[in-house]
């Protein structure tokens, strides 16, 4: 059921397509090769176990969490279905 101006399956479309931008995102985060036995920031060992766990690994598990706490600081907002990005 449409609703306002949109047509039928509009909604689920755009749900789809910003669960497939993330996923897409995700994907292209993954490190693959040749894991590192030292950090790449800090140049703190990493352990066996790590670098079995995450091939590509490059990254100490505490430089990868502030990384990852950065990144999830800055945000990212998907505004595709928003009224603002639909009004501009």
């Amino acid at each position: 059921m449409a609703g306002g101006w949109s047509r039928d399956g509009a909604v689920q479309e755009q749900i789809d397509a910003s669960v497939e931008d993330e996923i897409q995102r995700a994907r292209s985060q993954l490190s693959g090769g040749e894991s590192a036995t030292e950090c790449d920031e800090c140049g703190a060992p990493i352990p066996e176990a790590r670098r079995e766990a995450i091939p590509g690994v490059r990254l100490c598990i505490a430089c990868q969490s502030a990384l990852e706490k950065e990144e999830k600081a800055s945000g990212g907002i998907n505004r595709r279905g928003s009224k603002d990005s639909q009004l501009r």
